[in-house]
Formats: C-alpha cells, sequence, structure tokens
C-alpha cells in the first residue's frame, strides 16, 4: 500500500473524520475493518469515535495522570493507524485496539522507572487536573477525570498504582473496560483459566490495599 502520513490527532481533525464518515451511518466491524485496511481515513475517524474513550479511560487508569494518559492515547491511535493494514481480522477489533493499548501503558510505565519515576509520583495530582485534562473530543475523558475528584477515588487510583503489572491489568481490563474472558485472555495471551484466577487474586489483593487506606468517612462520601 506504500507509506502513508498518518493523521493528524488533534479534537478538530477528529470530529471532522467522525463526522464524514457517520453521516453515512454506522457500519458493522467487519466494514469497518475492510475500510481500515483500504486506508481510509474516514473509517478511521470513525475507529477512534468507537475506542477514543474507552482507550483514554484505559490509559488514565493504569498510569494516573491525565496529560501522560492523553498522550499515551494519542500514541495508541498512531500505532493503530500504522498497523491496521497488516491486520488481518483473525481476531476481533477491540482485541487488536485494547492489545495495542496495554503495549503502550506498559512501555510507559517501564519509561517511567527508567527516568526515575516512582509509581507514586505518578499517581500524584496533575496540574492541569484542575482544569480538566486535554481532551480526545468532548465527552469521555473529561467525565473520566472525575475519578479523582473525591477522596475515595483517589485511594482507589493509588491503590491500583500499587499493584504489580499482571495483576493491574487484569483489573483494568476486566473491571473497568468490562471485557469478556476470551477477549482478555486473548490480549495477554493466556488460558481463559488463568485470566480468571489471577481476576479472583488480583480482586482480593485490591481489596486488601483499599482496606488499609479507605476510612469510614470515604465510603460514606
Amino acid at each position: 500500500m506504500g507509506n502513508r502520513e498518518p493523521p493528524v490527532l488533534s479534537a478538530q481533525h477528529m470530529q471532522a473524520h467522525v463526522l464524514t464518515f457517520t453521516a453515512v451511518g454506522r457500519v458493522s466491524e467487519e466494514a469497518l475493518v475492510a475500510q481500515l485496511q483500504r486506508g481510509d481515513r474516514a473509517a478511521f475517524g470513525e475507529l477512534v469515535h468507537r475506542y477514543q474513550d474507552r482507550v483514554y479511560t484505559l490509559c488514565l487508569r493504569w498510569i494516573g495522570s491525565p496529560t501522560v494518559a492523553e498522550e499515551v492515547a494519542q500514541d495508541v491511535f498512531l500505532a493503530l493507524f500504522r498497523a491496521l493494514p497488516g491486520f488481518r481480522g483473525e481476531s476481533k477489533l477491540s482485541t487488536f485496539v485494547f492489545r495495542i493499548a496495554v503495549n503502550h501503558c506498559k512501555n510507559r510505565r517501564v519509561y517511567a522507572r527508567r527516568r526515575h519515576e516512582s509509581a507514586h509520583d505518578a499517581l500524584e495530582p496533575d496540574p492541569d487536573r484542575a482544569h480538566g485534562p486535554p481532551q480526545l473530543s468532548d465527552g469521555g475523558p473529561d467525565a473520566e477525570a472525575g475519578v479523582f475528584r473525591s477522596e475515595a477515588g483517589r485511594l482507589v487510583q493509588e491503590a491500583l498504582g500499587l499493584l504489580d503489572e499482571s495483576t493491574r491489568q487484569i483489573i483494568l481490563l476486566r473491571d473497568v473496560e468490562d471485557l469478556p474472558y476470551e477477549d482478555i485472555a486473548e490480549i495477554l495471551d493466556l488460558p481463559r483459566g488463568t485470566v480468571k484466577s489471577r481476576l479472583h487474586r488480583a480482586r482480593a489483593e485490591l481489596a486488601r490495599t483499599l482496606a488499609q487506606r479507605l476510612s469510614p468517612e470515604d465510603v460514606m462520601g
């Protein structure tokens, strides 16, 4: 297909692509994949429209900082744009999207550790947070940033940050993204039974961590 220039992923460009595509109506995943493989930019706008909020939420919960989560989410869509011509539909499109998102979140944590950023630092309040995070489009990211605006929400996010990578990713994919066990197994390249057993242990570990941190006032709001 030759080299293609990736799109500029500003909110304005995304919205323009989405409006162009959705004016014709929502298409099936199979038709969308076929158009994506042909390099259809309007189809890519529809892909962004369908997944941007969920990808941002995953990045935000994984990393903690709205500003960094925004950067990682945009990197995810750039990677998707470059990888889609090679996507053959052997897995669901959502699985393909989240596999790339998970890998980018993991890489960002590795980069942070190499830069001597502690997990605690990554979860400290961001200066931009008081004004709302930068937006991919109207809606999702701004709403999701509200998880930090209560003390309980902050403690939950800190507790997630204290979990090891394999534990955190299971919690986020199942309990935040609500993905089926089969999809999580494919994304993480694990047997379905392993996903279920790890999720059970992950929930127990998160509950123990929260029990040590939450006071009755936090729970009652």
